[in-house]
């Protein structure tokens, strides 16, 4: 699927090709505003991080979802330090 990501790393909006699945992505039920963790995603080595509204995900090179232990909440202080 293609895919518009914001790479803070590189300071831009990119597009990708992404597959969503059960092996590589996390889906959370448990939120409750707009600004909680949708879903995280491994891709290329780092990770996809989507909020539960219409902004774009975000793809951080230095984590996985097994780094963070499938933590929303931790993938939502990482996801602040970079946006």
């Amino acid at each position: 699927m293609e895919e518009t990501v914001y790479n803070p790393h590189k300071g831009r909006l990119e597009t990708i090709h992404v597959k969503y699945s059960k092996e590589n992505t996390t889906w959370f039920d448990n939120y409750k505003d707009s600004e909680d963790i949708y879903m995280i995603t491994d891709y290329k080595g780092g990770i996809l991080i989507k909020e539960c509204n219409y902004t774009y995900p975000v793809w951080l090179y230095d984590f996985t979802r097994d780094e963070i232990g499938n933590d929303q909440k931790k993938a939502k202080e990482i996801r602040s330090q970079y946006v």
